[in-house]
């Protein structure tokens, strides 16, 4: 367990008092803080070797005294509290791995200390040339996606995360001009959501209570209350962003280039005002765009729970009722699935064709409610063989009637107010009525005039709202909207063209469709947290009265500032005397948001990161995104500055819990990456969940499935483990690993190790150590492919297995003999080798575990003339010509595949030791190999008391039992007088019926007409070597076989 890191002030105990007229003492320099540093190192590493000895001497001292009774259970060892002793932004002080706190892996003590002096020391700022250009190797740009300021960061924020600053510490050990971009995005219609939530939850008052300003100031608070925990979050993460270079949605320089871009876009004509139907969002009162509506599919008749409505209401349904005519001669049936809409109904519409109903057009029907006329419309949207071929229009409310509506100079009449009641449209009796208990009293007041018809079940989609789940009413507003088909056809060129590389390929094709098919976009949102729209109304003085404010398009004038406003309104209008008004209505989040490329480089100036860091390299996002926002970007920046926003897209996968379910507060599946970092009980869990905006059942739905997916809290894991995979136990014990293998490298080295100045080959090195390099190259060569192709797993797997299964399960055992009984040549040879593939894999392995890396890299000594002081900053092993040495992977592969082979063996006859081990080797070049590596096989094999390499088969003993491992190598077992010869002799039989059948099957394959010309040659090859191998195999056991009949004999 950790506490905070130790300030100044507790560090430094209180200096006595000058006396009078002394001087104030000076500050301390950098150096002779660093002197203090590796002092207090020196000091720490002396006080852990004396106490170590001490505890050694009193164990000898007690070793001849008589054994206590064995006590039945030990007490656990307390946890050995840490306290950091470094100060804020200092170098850290390595304490000795002696200490008990180094015992093993601790996430909190390694993790500590290290961002704070990454960030002082502008390890995370771009490097330039001394002549202040981009370096020679080139630049790596990634504009960081910014978290919304809503709430706190999820796991999925990890994911994305751990991907950027995977790729952004992989470019900076390349010797690139790297920027990470950090911001944060104000979130308009979430933001205020939640905050309007939490005013009513806290104080039952509406934002209309406080009005305007009150209100934005208290979300401003809510800013700054969760902008300072995102980047608590994010800095816990080892995310190496340029903090210098911030921004915020909001900011003065951010917000200039909203407004630029909404007058640019005004002066070309592609941003208009009109009163045209929208998506409106009744709880919320605002408009959305298309892309913040989700339509929920239904099979039928479905109850489904609306905000602001005790009961569920009915949807999958088609409602059938009549319009009787104006004179009473027939009626006409319509069906509906929102009976509600008749009560802005204006016309009748029926196909020209129908006969029908040919003899109705012109003629008027009567509505039972409210004293209008609907006339008889001849139109051939209408299916003739669709419903009852007569179709109510209410063009107001529905965008197919919309389009009847302005083709037949219809009426529009918007039956609703903003907060989804009905108005006086709809007559007295419906005037102030809620629209979905309206739907119940229509349908209640047609039966009774006897014009309900029936109500059928009907598959149908339901709109709701993104964010408060309400259903969308189609609604006519006058709003601003963006004509997007010409920036639509340049973003699909730029792509078209390779400009731009969208990743994986799979997500370009829709990325075409969307655009291919793109209509105009209202940016209007009814709020008031946001980019307020740069717009003002002209009212004169000596106005006429018209109707509404806003209502004449003439009068809106689109500014850069009030002060160009009021100059634009004296030219429009001269010698009028006139009051501006400025736009209520703010912007969508997804304009401003879709100019973060270029505004955070300071656009629409010409600064000099526009210069250097613009383009942006790659935008890596969820591929749900992908229209809400990259799309925008890649429109919104070949507009306005001519050039593409970044050159690659990088869509990654969308994280979802166990039970395939995306994430969601309500659901208790959002997972807060500091819990994954510290760990945190089931009990704290649950409590979060009362912290929030839940209601009841959402609280009692997310504390079921959070017993469900954490019965026991979730441990620590560090922030490594969770960068590494975004996964979270299993990688700290790979991260204990790593750790465990440091610590015993750095003892087989010893304290006086100095490396030699390069990593070249002296021709000492033995087939392990030749292996072990050609498998760094190899791992190196990898990761760095992988890496550039963005496959992250097989670029982890890479590095993962290297360190795992070459280094750690091979090398580091098989060095022992080399370092602890060879020849001072063997051992310094060894010892250098152990250093190089070290080195190399921490640093190979920094960019996904940036804290473990540094705490690792940091103990170990540097090359003479090696001046590189973090890890960040050292050089990306890269492919070594050298080192590629196929014929000591395969001699060793051999040494290998006897190891695995002998440790078969000896657990399948549960021989523990004093196992006897013959090899018989068929050919002189294995022959050679096995005799050389008897010791490597024996350093890596437990329990063996013999190594025996024999070249003829004459020269095995009876009683053994086999593993073919080639038909030019096969391992041997004694286990006479160890083992059922019976039941030995079964098995050997039983395993060759099986090689039979395989050896058979494979013949048959091979046998096949058209083999030699349509089988690849590369598996022919393999298929003959698979066929060599079952014959060695069945061969042997025969032979083995034979030998145990004798014993049995």
């Amino acid at each position: 367990m950790a506490t905070n890191q130790a300030s100044a002030e507790d560090l430094i105990p209180p200096a006595p008092l000058p006396p009078a007229g002394d001087a104030p003492q000076k500050p301390k320099t950098e150096k002779e803080l660093e002197k203090e540093r590796q002092k207090a190192e020196k000091l720490d590493k002396f006080n852990a070797k004396k106490a170590k000895l001490a505890a050694e001497k009193a164990a000898a001292s007690t070793a001849g005294a008589p054994a206590k009774k064995k006590e039945k259970k030990t007490k656990a060892e307390p946890v050995v509290e840490y306290i950091e002793k470094t100060l804020k932004g200092q170098k850290k002080i390595l304490k000795s791995l002696d200490d008990p706190a180094y015992k093993s892996y601790n996430p909190t003590v390694v993790e500590s200390a290290w961002y704070d002096w990454w960030e002082k020391e502008g390890f995370f700022e771009p490097e330039f040339t001394k002549d202040g250009e981009i370096k020679p190797e080139g630049v790596f740009v990634i504009p960081a996606p910014p978290p919304n300021v809503t709430g706190a960061l999820h796991i999925g924020h990890a994911l994305t995360i751990a991907i950027q600053d995977t790729l952004i510490r992989w470019n900076r050990m390349l010797g690139k001009t790297v920027l990470f971009l950090p911001g944060f995005d104000h979130a308009g219609i979430s933001t205020q959501s939640v905050v309007e939530k939490t005013l009513w939850r806290q104080e039952k008052k509406t934002r209309h209570d406080l009005g305007r300003e009150k209100f934005t100031q208290l979300v401003w608070e809510w800013k700054g209350d969760y902008h300072k925990r995102i980047k608590n979050q994010l800095k816990k993460m080892g995310a190496s962003y340029d903090w210098t270079r911030e921004a915020f949605t909001l900011d003065d320089n951010l917000s200039r280039a909203v407004t630029e871009s909404f007058v640019r876009l005004h002066e070309d004509g592609l941003l208009y005002r009109a009163n045209r139907l929208v998506n409106w969002c009744c709880a919320l009162t605002t408009t959305l765009s298309n892309l913040e509506v989700e339509n929920e599919e239904l099979t039928g008749r479905k109850l489904l729970s609306v905000p602001g409505y005790d009961e569920k209401v009915e949807f999958g349904i088609m409602v059938s009722f009549a319009y009787e005519l104006e004179d009473g001669s027939e009626k006409v049936i319509v069906a509906t699935t929102r009976p509600e809409t008749m009560l802005g109904d204006t016309a009748i519409a029926v196909h020209p064709d129908d006969e029908r109903y040919k003899h109705l057009i012109g003629k008027k029907a009567k509505h039972p409610f409210v004293d209008r006329l609907l006339p008889i419309v001849g139109d051939d949207y209408v299916e003739k063989d669709f419903g009852t071929g007569c179709v109510k229009i209410t063009p107001a409310h529905d965008a197919n009637d919309y389009a009847i509506g302005e083709r037949h100079n219809l009426e529009f009449i918007n039956i609703m107010n903003d907060d989804g009641t009905l108005n006086e449209s709809c007559g007295e009796k419906f005037n102030g009525m809620k629209r979905f208990t309206a739907r119940k009293v229509v349908i209640e007041e047609l039966t009774k005039l006897g014009l309900y018809v029936e109500t059928k079940d009907n598959p149908m989609q339901v709109p709701r709202c993104a964010k408060s789940k309400d259903v969308i009413e189609p609604i006519m507003k006058p709003q601003w909207w963006v004509s997007q088909k010409s920036m639509a056809d340049a973003a699909i060129e730029a792509v078209r063209k390779g400009e731009i590389k969208i990743k994986p390929a799979t997500q370009e094709k829709e990325f075409f469709n969307w655009l291919e098919k793109i209509q105009d976009w209202c940016i209007s949102r009814q709020l008031w947290w946001g980019h307020q729209a740069p717009a003002w109304y002209v009212h004169l003085d000596d106005d006429e009265p018209h109707n509404g404010p806003g209502a004449l398009q003439e009068r809106w004038i689109v500014a850069r500032s009030e002060e160009a406003a009021k100059e634009q309104a004296k030219a429009k209008f001269p010698g009028k005397k006139f009051t501006l008004d400025r736009d209520p209505d703010v912007l969508d989040t997804w304009f401003s948001s879709g100019q973060w490329p270029y505004s955070i480089m300071g656009w629409p100036d010409k600064t000099p990161d526009m210069s250097n860091f613009y383009p942006n390299t790659i935008l890596e996002t969820g591929w749900d995104i992908l229209f809400f926002w990259v799309a925008r970007m890649i429109m919104l920046g070949i507009k306005m500055t001519g050039q593409v926003p970044f050159t690659e897209v990088f869509c990654h996968s969308i994280v979802r819990d166990s039970e395939g379910r995306k994430m969601s507060k309500s659901l208790g599946n959002v997972v807060d990456p500091l819990d994954i970092i510290s760990g945190i009980p089931l009990q704290q869990l649950h409590d979060k969940l009362l912290t929030g905006n839940l209601d009841p059942k959402e609280i009692e739905r997310a504390l079921q499935y959070q017993k469900t997916a954490f019965p026991e809290g979730i441990p620590q894991c560090g922030s490594d483990a969770m960068h590494f995979a975004s996964v979270v136990d299993g990688y700290r014990k790979f991260c204990n690993k790593m750790y465990q293998a440091t610590k015993f490298a750095l003892m087989r080295l010893g304290d006086g190790y100095i490396p030699r100045a390069n990593k070249e080959l002296t021709g000492q090195e033995s087939l392990v150590e030749l292996w072990i390099l050609h498998k760094l190259n190899k791992a190196a060569q990898d990761t760095n492919k992988f890496l550039e192709a963005r496959d992250f797993l097989r670029a982890t797997d890479a590095v993962y297995q290297y360190w795992l299964y070459d280094l750690c399960d091979v090398y580091i055992e098989n060095s022992k003999p080399l370092i602890l009984e060879g020849t001072p040549e063997q051992k310094r040879s060894a010892q250098d080798t152990l250093y190089t593939c070290l080195e190399g894999a921490l640093l190979l392995i920094h960019p996904f575990m940036p804290y473990i890396t540094e705490e690792l890299w940091q103990r170990l000594p540097r090359r003479p003339e090696d001046t590189t002081i973090t890890v960040c900053k050292a050089v990306y092993p890269q492919f070594t010509p050298e080192f590629e040495n196929e014929k000591a992977k395969k001699d060793y592969d051999l040494v290998f595949d006897a190891v695995k082979a002998i440790r078969s063996l000896t657990s399948e006859y549960n021989i523990k030791d004093r196992a006897e081990v013959y090899i018989h080797a068929k050919d002189a070049e294995t022959f050679k190999t096995v005799s050389e590596q008897k010791s490597s096989i024996q350093a890596l094999v437990k329990g063996l008391e013999s190594i025996t390499a024999v070249s003829e088969g004459s020269e095995l003993p009876e009683g053994l039992t086999a593993n073919v491992i080639s038909d030019k190598c096969t391992v041997y077992l004694m286990v006479k007088g160890r083992v059922n010869v019976n039941a030995e002799i079964e098995k050997a039989q039983k395993k060759i019926s099986k090689l039979e059948e395989s050896r058979k099957r494979l013949e048959k394959a091979m046998a096949v007409k058209d083999y030699q010309t349509k089988v690849k040659k590369d598996v022919q090859e393999l298929d003959q070597r698979r066929l060599v191998d079952y014959e060695a195999e069945e061969k042997t056991l025969g032979e083995l076989i034979e030998k145990f009949e004798l014993l049995r004999a």
